[in-house]
C-alpha cells in the first residue's frame, strides 16, 4: 500500500498540520514553516520507518495545511486560509496528478475541515453556517460528482473521522453528545455505521478538532 503524505511545520497540538495521509501514492509536501521541527522530523522517521518515499516542498511561497486538504476518495478539496494560499494549492496538485484538485475559499474559521469533513464513502458532513454552506456550494460547483451531505448545526461537529475497517464495517468518529447534542442526534441516523463519540472540549480551546490529531495509515498485513 502507498500513502500521499503532506507536511505542514507549524508549533501545535495538532498532527492535522503536519502529515496528512492518502492511499494511492506516495508523496510528502513539507511547508516552509521551521519552528518545532523536531516534532516533525520525528513524524517524518516513522513515516520513513514504514518504506513511505518522502518528498517535501521547498516553496518558501507556499502555505499549504493538513486542515484545509479535504480527499473525497476522488478528488482533493483545499482550502483557501489564513494558512493555505494558492501556491501551495497548485503544488499538491502538481504532486497528485491522477486526481483533480480544486481551491475553497475559507472566511471566518481557520481551516476548511473548521466546518466540514468526509463521514463516509460519498458523504460530506457539514456545518449549517453560513460560511459552511458557501463552501459546500463551491466544492459541489467545482466538482463533476454528485456527493451526498449531512448537514449537522455545529460546524465544529462536523469535523469526524470516518474509518472503513475489514470486519467492523463502517466506524465514524464524531464530537459527543454532551458536546453537541443536537449535531450528534443528526449522527445517529447513519444506522449503517458503528459511531463512537469522542470528547474534545479541550483540544477545542487550542484550536483541535478530530481530524487534527489523527494520522491514519491504511495498513496491510506486511506492515
Amino acid at each position: 500500500m502507498e500513502f500521499h503524505i503532506l507536511y505542514y511545520r507549524k508549533p501545535c497540538v495538532e498532527s492535522d498540520q503536519r502529515p496528512l495521509l492518502y492511499s494511492n501514492k506516495t508523496k510528502s509536501l513539507r511547508g516552509a514553516c521551521d519552528s518545532n521541527s523536531c516534532k516533525v522530523d520525528a513524524m517524518k522517521r516513522a513515516l520513513e520507518s514504514l518504506n513511505l518515499n518522502i518528498v517535501e516542498m521547498t516553496d518558501e511561497n507556499a502555505t499549504l495545511d493538513g486542515g484545509d486538504v479535504l480527499f473525497t476518495g476522488r478528488e482533493f478539496f483545499v482550502g483557501l486560509s489564513r494558512r493555505t494560499n494558492q501556491r501551495g494549492a497548485e503544488i499538491l496538485a502538481d504532486t497528485f496528478k491522477d486526481y483533480a484538485v480544486s481551491t475553497v475559499p475559507v472566511y471566518g474559521t481557520l481551516h476548511l475541515k473548521s466546518f466540514c469533513s468526509m463521514a463516509g464513502p460519498n458523504l460530506i458532513a457539514i456545518g449549517s453556517t453560513e460560511a459552511a454552506q458557501k463552501a459546500l456550494k463551491t466544492m459541489q460547483q467545482m466538482s463533476d460528482h454528485r456527493y451526498d451531505k449531512l448537514t449537522v448545526p455545529d460546524d465544529a461537529a462536523a469535523n469526524c473521522i470516518y474509518l472503513n475497517i475489514p470486519g467492523k464495517g463502517h466506524v465514524l468518529l464524531h464530537k459527543a453528545p454532551e458536546e453537541y447534542p443536537e449535531s450528534a442526534k443528526v449522527f445517529e441516523k447513519l444506522k449503517d455505521h458503528m459511531l463512537i463519540p469522542i470528547a474534545s472540549t479541550e483540544l477545542e480551546k487550542v484550536d483541535g478538532l478530530l481530524t487534527c490529531c489523527s494520522v491514519l495509515i491504511n495498513k496491510t498485513s506486511e506492515l
